[in-house]
C-alpha cells in the first residue's frame, strides 16, 4: 500500500478497498456524495460479516465453540468502538440504530423525571435527538426548551443555549455535527454548562463521527451515540454512557437479562453480525495508518489525514458550488466548523429534480430534509427540502468537479 500524507494510505488505495466504486450508471462511473445518508463499505467490512455468519454464528454465553466465538468477537468489537470513541469497552452499547437506543435511553431516563423538570434540544438537530425527549414531555409532564439557530449561517445561537438552562435542567441534548448543512457544534463547551447546572449532556453524534475523531473524555458528555453505518460499517447503532450512568439507569429489561453494564442496556438478541462489522469498520480506518501505534493512535493519524484532504474538497464543492446562477448554498462558510457536507437548492428545480438529474449523470447524492424536518423549514424549505452532497473518504477530486459540472449543465438549461 503506498503511503499519502504522514504516513496514511493513499486515496487510490482507499478507493480501491470499496467495491461499490466500479458501479456505472447510464455509462457513468457511479461518484457517491450520499455519505451523509450511509456510506460505502471496505470489502474488509462485508468479509468480516460473512465469516462471522458462515462460521461463527451462534447465540452467546454457552457451552460450545460457535458461542465462545461470539462472545470474543462481541467483546473484540466493543473494545474496537471503545478505541474509536476513547471510552472503555465496559461503556460501549450496541442497538439497531441510533435513534431506537436514543428512544430506549430516553424512556429510561425519563422514569425519575416529571413536571418542573426541563430538557433542552436544538433546532439545528436531527429529529432523532428531539422525538425522544419531546415525548417525555406528553408521558412525564417535563418541559421542553427548545435552543435557536441563527441564520443564514446555521449555526447555533449560542446565547440562547445558555438561557435554555436552568437550574432545572435535567439534561441537555446536542449535536455533534448537523447532518442538514454541516454545522459542527462545540459539545465540549455545552457539556460544560450543562454539568455547572447540575444536567446531564447526551450528544448525537452520527454525522460528526465519520469525519472527526470522537472523544468522550475530552467533551466530558455523559451519553453520545453514533451509527457504524455513517463510517463504513453496516447498519448498526452504538451508544457510549458513562459505566456508573449504565449501571443506575432505570432501562426496561427481562428479569433473566444480565443486570451488569453494558449488557443491561442491550435488550434481546443481538445483531452479532452488524456489531462485528462496526468494529471492522474501525479496523478499517486504523488499517489506513501504515506505521505503527495503538489503534487509537493510529485512528489519531488517520482522522487528521482525512479531514485535511476532506477541507480541500469541501472548499472546492462550496466555491464551485456558489458560481452556479440560482444555487443557494446553506449552513457555514469552510472556514467555520463544519463537515465536508454541503447542502444546497438550484432556483427553478425541486430539490427531487435535482437529485434525479444528478443521479442520471452517475453523480448519487440525497434531498429532502433528512429528518432535520426543524433546521430545514427554518432555511425556508418545505418536505422537498434541499440536496445534500457529501464527501467520504474515497471521494475524489475529479468526482467534485463532476457534480459541480452537472449542477452547472442544469442550471444553463433553465
Amino acid at each position: 500500500m503506498s503511503k499519502g500524507m504522514n504516513g496514511v494510505a493513499a486515496l487510490d488505495e482507499i478507493r480501491a478497498r470499496f467495491p461499490a466504486l466500479a458501479r456505472e450508471h447510464n455509462g457513468h462511473a457511479v461518484a457517491y456524495f450520499d455519505g451523509p445518508g450511509g456510506t460505502q463499505v471496505p470489502a474488509d467490512v462485508a468479509d468480516a460479516v460473512r465469516d462471522y455468519l458462515l462460521h461463527h454464528n451462534a447465540n452467546t454465553h454457552w457451552e460450545y465453540p460457535t458461542s465462545h466465538e461470539t462472545d470474543a468477537m462481541i467483546d473484540a468489537s466493543r473494545a474496537a468502538l471503545a478505541d474509536f470513541l476513547n471510552a472503555s469497552p465496559h461503556e460501549i452499547v450496541f442497538g439497531s440504530n441510533m435513534t431506537t437506543l436514543t428512544f430506549h435511553l430516553a424512556r429510561a431516563l425519563g422514569a425519575g423525571w416529571g413536571p418542573g423538570d426541563e430538557i433542552v434540544i436544538t433546532d439545528l438537530d436531527h429529529h432523532a435527538n428531539q422525538a425522544p425527549w419531546v415525548r417525555l414531555a406528553k408521558e412525564r409532564g417535563v418541559s421542553i426548551r427548545r435552543v435557536g439557530v441563527r441564520l443564514p449561517s446555521a449555526q447555533l445561537d449560542w446565547k440562547s443555549l445558555e438561557q435554555a438552562i436552568t437550574p432545572r435542567t435535567k439534561l441537555v441534548a446536542i449535536g455533534a455535527g448537523s447532518n442538514a448543512v454541516g454545522t459542527i457544534n462545540d459539545v465540549a463547551a455545552a457539556t460544560r454548562l450543562a454539568h455547572d447546572a447540575g444536567a446531564l449532556s447526551f450528544v448525537d453524534a452520527v454525522h460528526y463521527a465519520p469525519h472527526a475523531l470522537v472523544d468522550v473524555r475530552a467533551i466530558d458528555c455523559d451519553f453520545l451515540a453514533c451509527s457504524a453505518y455513517k463510517f463504513y460499517g453496516p447498519h448498526i447503532g452504538v451508544l457510549y454512557g458513562r459505566h456508573a450512568l449504565l449501571e443506575s439507569v432505570d432501562v426496561p429489561r427481562l428479569q433473566p437479562a444480565p443486570s451488569y453494564a453494558p449488557d443491561r442496556i442491550e435488550t434481546g438478541t443481538l445483531n452479532h453480525e452488524g456489531i462485528v462489522g462496526a468494529g471492522a469498520a474501525v479496523d478499517f480506518f486504523a488499517s489506513l495508518a501504515l506505521d505503527g501505534g495503538t489503534r487509537r493512535e493510529r485512528l489519531e493519524r488517520v482522522f487528521g489525514t482525512l479531514h485535511h484532504r476532506a477541507q480541500a474538497q469541501l472548499e472546492r464543492m462550496w466555491d464551485g458550488l456558489g458560481a452556479i446562477p440560482g444555487v443557494t448554498r446553506y449552513g457555514p462558510t469552510p472556514d467555520q466548523p463544519r463537515t465536508p457536507t454541503v447542502s444546497f437548492t438550484l432556483a427553478g428545480h425541486n430539490s427531487t429534480a435535482v437529485a434525479r438529474y444528478l443521479a442520471d449523470r452517475g453523480v448519487f447524492v440525497s434531498n429532502g430534509d433528512f429528518y432535520a424536518t426543524t433546521i430545514v423549514e427554518l432555511l425556508g424549505h418545505g418536505p422537498d427540502g434541499v440536496v445534500r452532497a457529501g464527501a467520504a473518504c474515497y471521494t475524489s477530486g475529479d468526482e467534485v468537479e463532476r457534480l459541480i459540472a452537472a449542477v452547472a449543465e442544469m442550471s444553463a438549461e433553465a
